[in-house]
């Protein structure tokens, strides 16, 4: 196996995330920006049942609590794009323009090429 690659070259790693649009919804703005916060609080009880945070008496093996951890961030991220889906859609907003200025951000920050 070969590389173009130059002997000090950095390798960036991205993921790309397709989640599709719930068409049976009618999502506001409100009731999914609550509904992110009800899922990261998921989020958030499965990590501490992995680590026995925030009083929480039931503790998982690794790989359950890992799977619970997995599910619920999925969650998360689909309840964030269909929030991205409400502002396209009844706001207007080009979230490609938005996601363009984000990764500038991040380059400007040093988190990423």
């Amino acid at each position: 196996m070969t590389t173009n690659r130059k002997p000090n070259e950095k390798i960036y790693i991205s993921k790309t995330v397709t989640l599709p649009r719930l068409n049976r919804l009618s999502p506001s703005l409100e009731g999914t920006a609550l509904k992110i916060m009800e899922e990261s609080g998921e989020l958030a009880q499965a990590i501490g049942k992995f680590r026995g945070l925030s009083g929480e008496q039931q503790r998982l093996e690794e790989e359950e609590a890992m799977l619970m951890v997995a599910r619920e961030l999925v969650d998360v991220a689909q309840t964030a794009v269909t929030m991205m889906f409400v502002l396209e859609e009844q706001y207007g907003i080009d979230l490609e323009v938005i996601m363009q200025e984000h990764i500038t951000k991040l380059r400007h920050k040093g988190y990423c090429d």
